[in-house]
């Protein structure tokens, strides 16, 4: 027998501390394209000219390990302590994780209140440490339920301030109060990556506590995420526990570099930036108030609120191209979006506006073909009897790829750019002549059109309308669009209707969406389609885009077209959208 059958046959295991754990990632947008990314906290953009310090730096500081000892200095003289106070590290997670790890021992008790940054519990777990929630929801933080949760046996005590992700702060009185009635040998991880924004700093009133240690980041108002530099600074004993309790070279030479001349000469800007966010703080807030939301009060750079479908709201945002921070499934946040200010006008203008047509549509536009008129044997199959008028086979599935791959709103462009692909030219005229004959018919012989029937059910259409006004947006000739409406019964629950003929360019042009805004007087609304061509038109007009699977057409496949063209959500019938509006 072999040395290796002789092993015991077990799996690959990880360590104890790790099992149920997963790493940190901020949920996706589901591959819809986003352009303005509001659920990471970043902060402002800065100057280019940073990038003339490491043409200056370089190749040393990319040939030689790393030093951070001048960037401590830089830290300490800032704050008026000495530079061993001082520890750089890889942002102020890391600096987090060392102390966990510097500090607690398996069995031992974090106590910490509860929602706060998820990292400190994790991190508090792999050091083989338990946790102790202590809720904080908002408002003032909860010194009596965190002496109590600790009592004499907690090792160490987290104040995040201001919290995240509520935004809420903690005072200078709560942390003298947690250092007189803890006992000596609790340490108080004092996290204030978010200080910059809030009303009082804490950093100073940290530092005359002999067992706190202070975590910053130069990440948020100072702009730096993706270098990756924070610092924890405290007594030189507890700090020196955090330099052996990980690596040599946390941070790499260009990050140090750039963090130098950032915090050299970037004073100025981010007090600007930090004036502009407390601004919008403000307004963002009265926003969401005013559309029913119920935004906790911050000190932070964003705004934590809770709604009465956050996953709806958050999705509605991400039909607009903007991503906020969503905690399905996390306790205590299952109906609450974090959203980050942007500190630009124009962006939080976006936003202010984006929120408005998610939360509050004052109408609902609806797609003809698709949605509301069963098109598959009717336009789709006119294409394919056009085309084989001038001899070329095409196939439904030729049509409904087409159809997917956008710039197909026009049947009769469409059916002509087809016959080109197969190498045959014929005049658009002769397509459109050829094409309106099988879709009409004629006497003695019925139309193609005649094969549309009603997709929702009428009464579905009639509640809609009941709700709020409803607009069809259609690339039709105004003459087939009224035919169906009118043959299905529901041509009077349309408060108006937008043809090929009433604007310039047909969707994805955004030209006939704001069309039917402006007859309804309206700005903010829902439209629903089902192609990639109604998906852009309504994103472009600041319109929620919903997507629907047409009959005929695969669910998957169709929903991730729909989903890649920015829909906020692929619905399977118009039935479904009476449950999702406000």
């Amino acid at each position: 027998m072999s040395p290796t059958s002789e092993r015991p046959d077990a799996p690959l295991q990880p360590a104890p501390a790790l099992r149920g754990a997963s790493a940190y990632r901020i949920p996706s947008p589901s591959g819809r394209p986003v352009d303005l990314r509001l659920d990471g906290n970043e902060g402002a953009v800065p100057p280019l000219a940073l990038v003339d310090t490491l043409r200056a730096a370089a190749p040393a500081v990319l040939r030689s390990y790393p030093d951070a000892a001048p960037l401590e200095r830089d830290i300490a003289s800032r704050l008026g302590v000495s530079p061993e106070r001082v520890l750089v590290t890889a942002g102020a997670d890391e600096a987090l994780d060392r102390a966990c790890r510097a500090l607690l021992s398996a069995g031992d008790a974090l106590v910490l209140p509860a929602p706060t940054f998820e990292m400190i519990p994790h991190y508090a777990k792999l050091a083989g440490a338990r946790t102790i929630d202590v809720p904080w929801p908002s408002g003032p933080y909860p010194t009596d339920g965190v002496l109590a949760a600790a009592g004499d046996e907690a090792k160490a005590v987290a104040v995040v301030s201001p919290n995240n992700p509520t935004g809420a702060v903690a005072t200078a009185r709560d942390l003298e109060r947690l250092a007189r009635e803890l006992p000596s040998a609790t340490a108080l991880l004092v996290d204030c990556a978010y200080a910059e924004f809030a009303d009082e700093d804490l950093t100073a009133a940290a530092l005359a506590i002999p067992r706190a240690i202070v975590f910053r980041t130069l990440s948020k108002a100072w702009g730096l995420a993706g270098c990756r530099v924070g610092f924890a600074v405290g007594d030189p004993t507890p700090i020196s526990w955090l330099r052996a309790a990980g690596g040599p070279y946390p941070v790499a030479g260009a990050a140090i570099a750039i963090a130098r001349e950032r915090l050299a000469t970037g004073g100025a800007d981010v007090a600007r930036f930090v004036a502009t966010v407390r601004a919008e703080r403000a307004a963002l807030e009265a926003t969401l108030r005013a559309l029913g939301a119920r935004p906790v009060p911050s000190q932070a750079n964003f705004v934590l609120a809770r709604f009465r479908d956050a996953a709806l709201v958050r999705d509605a945002l991400l039909g607009l191209g903007i991503a906020v921070r969503g905690f399905a499934g996390r306790a205590l946040l299952d109906d609450a979006l974090r959203i980050t200010c942007p500190g630009d006008a124009r962006a939080l203008a976006r936003l202010e506006s984006a929120l408005g047509a998610a939360m509050a549509p004052e109408a609902l536009l609806l797609d003809v073909d698709g949605v509301l008129a069963d098109d598959s044997r009717s336009y789709r199959v006119a294409v394919v009897e056009t085309a084989r008028a001038f001899g070329v086979a095409l196939s439904l599935g030729d049509v409904a790829v087409a159809k997917a791959a956008g710039g197909a709103n026009d049947d009769w462009s469409l059916t002509q750019r087809l016959l080109a692909g197969r190498g045959v030219e014929v005049a658009l005229d002769d397509v459109t002549s050829r094409f309106e004959a099988i879709y009409q018919g004629a006497p003695g012989r019925p139309g193609l059109r005649e094969t549309e029937s009603l997709i929702p059910a009428a009464e579905s259409v009639a509640r809609l309308a009941r709700r709020v006004p409803l607009a069809a947006v259609t690339g039709r000739p105004r003459r087939d669009a009224i035919a169906f409406l009118e043959r299905a019964g529901i041509a009077r629950h349309f408060a108006t209707l937008v043809c090929r003929e009433d604007a310039p360019a047909l969707k994805p042009d955004p030209a006939p969406v704001r069309a039917a805004l402006a007859r309804l007087k309206v700005r903010r609304a829902w439209m629903v389609g089902d192609t990639p061509d109604d998906v852009r038109a309504a994103r472009a007009a600041g319109v929620v885009p919903l997507g629907v699977v047409a009959p005929g057409d695969d669910r998957a496949a169709a929903e991730r077209t729909l989903l890649a063209a920015g829909a906020a959500r692929v619905l399977n019938r118009l039935d479904d959208l009476e449950s999702l509006l406000p």
